[in-house]
């Protein structure tokens, strides 16, 4: 299983930096990182924090925690 998971994650790696990506396989790399439990934290000026910024929508439940 190791091994299918690390083959998946090449592909998802090699089809995003490529350009070669669609909305459905984003959607699976994310779903992926979800089901790992993996998650980032924004920090004040990160890329992740200049894209929350801009998403349409805000969710009262998220915690977003300025370093």
């Amino acid at each position: 299983m190791e091994g299918l998971q690390d083959l998946l994650i090449d592909t998802f790696i090699d089809r995003i930096q490529s350009g070669d990506d669609t909305p459905a396989l984003l959607n699976a790399a994310r779903q992926l990182l979800k089901d790992n439990n993996i998650s980032a934290a924004v920090t004040k000026g990160s890329p992740l924090d200049s894209l929350v910024n801009i998403l349409p929508f805000d969710d009262p439940t998220d915690q977003v925690v300025n370093e």
